[in-house]
């Protein structure tokens, strides 16, 4: 597999795939969003699904994948900071906001500041018609903030809290998908940072703040459900970060990132569906522009 991904690198088939890989993250990461916000507390659903795929990716990189040249090792701290960052900034946001009210702004409001980080480090050139594309996301995104602001009925003392937290989680999303795309590309082996990534990534820090956490607990939830979660996350989590990783190492940067954000129209669907949040017409054609956005800056390169 690994000699096939390298072999097609800089092909029109790396960016057809990538395209599938991107569209794929994009569903899977609304997925492994309504994980997190779902019944359980935020906090202990994403310590069960990192320790989950920290355990199972540490055979794979003990005895798997070939071991990490000796520069690997720094970058790989850099990931673990960062994407350590995120996490918190996540937590705290899907503790303040509803799902369908915070998720668009964090997935929107990442591209943005991602196609500037692509420009620094990789040299990524948008089109005019890709610049359009961005504005008409991003016309959804702070369309869609006004809606909240103005007609939100639910937790209002919260929502500008939660939008400022949704702002600041995005901006980390930015900065993981720029360094996660050095870091998978400056690996000989692209499994090789993935199954590294996913140890540090899970097996620190989180799965340790959720223990505490559940220990203080008045009201314990039973461990059974919330492993079963954090099971089904780790599986989530491997083919969503994964295929976003993989695409950004096939094809460019930004044009990856901001198709993923598709994921807010998944994420909709999953609110309403799941979560039993109500979307409503005006905010789900709010939800569409961003989609729509994201679509024409892919196909405007």
């Amino acid at each position: 597999m690994t000699e096939w991904i390298v072999s097609i690198e800089g092909t029109e088939a790396a960016t057809h795939l990538a395209l599938g890989l991107a569209l794929l993250a994009a569903f899977l990461h609304a997925l492994f969003g309504a994980l997190q916000k779902g019944r359980h507390d935020p906090w202990l659903s994403r310590g069960a699904i990192d320790i989950s795929y920290a355990m199972i990716a540490l055979p794979f990189a003990l005895f798997v994948v070939p071991w990490p040249e000796p520069h690997m090792w720094p970058i790989f701290a850099g990931a673990f900071l960062i994407h350590m960052f995120y996490k918190f900034a996540q937590a705290f946001t899907y503790t303040k906001g509803a799902y369908t009210v915070v998720y668009p702004v964090v997935r929107g409001t990442g591209p943005l500041f991602a196609v500037f980080g692509a420009y620094l480090v990789f040299g990524e050139v948008f089109t005019p018609l890709q610049w359009l594309g961005v504005a008409v996301l991003l016309s959804g995104i702070f369309g869609l903030a006004v809606y909240n602001l103005i007609f939100l009925e639910v937790d209002r003392d919260m929502l500008p809290i939660a939008l400022a937290l949704a702002v600041l989680t995005g901006l980390f999303v930015s900065l993981y998908t720029t360094f996660d795309a050095y870091g998978i590309r400056a690996s000989a082996d692209p499994f090789t940072f993935l199954a590294w990534f996913f140890v540090f990534d899970g097996i620190v820090i989180f799965p340790q703040i959720a223990a505490v956490r559940w220990w203080r607990m008045a009201d314990r939830p039973a461990l059974g459900p919330l492993a079963l979660r954090g099971l089904i996350g780790s599986v989530v989590a491997f083919f969503s970060f994964g295929a976003i990783m993989m695409a950004t190492r096939l094809d460019n940067v930004g044009e990856a990132a901001v198709l993923r954000e598709t994921s807010v129209v998944f994420a909709a669907l999953i609110g309403w569906v799941l979560l039993g949040e109500k979307v409503g017409p005006r905010r789900l054609m709010l939800i569409a522009l961003i989609a729509i956005g994201a679509v024409i800056v892919e196909f405007g390169g």
